[in-house]
């Protein structure tokens, strides 16, 4: 298992650390609004936002795409606060508004997956099988997200079934504190 195990864990410790709280806030405001009975739904804005990411983690890795970190830095808590925007503003699950957060998810997968990919790149180096470690790192990332969106449904199941909050109120409040806190990162990570 070596390389790929290495790589695998690596993904998931990558996407689950509090340290890159970031991708765990996006996550969660991408799928707070679901509940265990929506999965579906959640699969497909997960797995819209894995094929986002996976693309230009690739193509960056590669050398295909070189966009500034500073720039990406910047724009990964932008893509939070506009997913934890949309939570606040959304009042139905009409087909026009989860085809636009499908895309929306695959849209901000790109530029997450720049995000991931100055991480994976320091790991790398020079090595010879690329591919094995990049199918294992983003095999790891969705673990991670998995995991992450288990814990978000659950803890939202408790609030709004077991101890009566409203759906609308739950998912007002948690999407205004991850707006919250992404503005500030957003602001520390201004580009100037």
């Amino acid at each position: 298992m070596g390389d790929f195990g290495f790589y695998l864990r690596e993904g998931f410790y990558h996407i689950t650390d509090w340290k890159g709280y970031d991708h765990i806030l996006f996550v969660m405001a991408l799928c707070l609004p679901y509940f265990l009975k929506d999965w579906k739904k959640v699969l497909v804005l997960i797995t819209a936002f894995t094929i986002g990411h996976s693309v230009t983690l690739a193509l960056s890795v590669f050398d295909k795409i070189l966009i500034s970190s500073t720039w990406i830095e910047f724009l990964i808590p932008v893509t939070i606060m506009l997913t934890a925007i949309e939570n606040l503003v959304r009042n139905s699950q009409q087909p026009k508004q989860v085809k636009l957060r499908y895309a929306s998810a695959l849209v901000f997968g790109l530029i997450h997956g720049m995000g991931f990919s100055n991480y994976l790149k320091s790991m790398m180096g020079k090595a010879e099988n690329i591919l094995t470690q990049l199918l294992a790192f983003n095999i790891g990332l969705e673990l991670g997200q998995i995991l992450i969106v288990l814990a978000v449904l659950l803890i939202s199941f408790i609030f709004v079934r077991l101890l009566s909050v409203k759906q609308h109120d739950w998912t007002v409040f948690v999407s205004g504190g991850i707006f919250g806190i992404s503005l500030i990162m957003a602001l520390e990570r201004l580009p100037l």
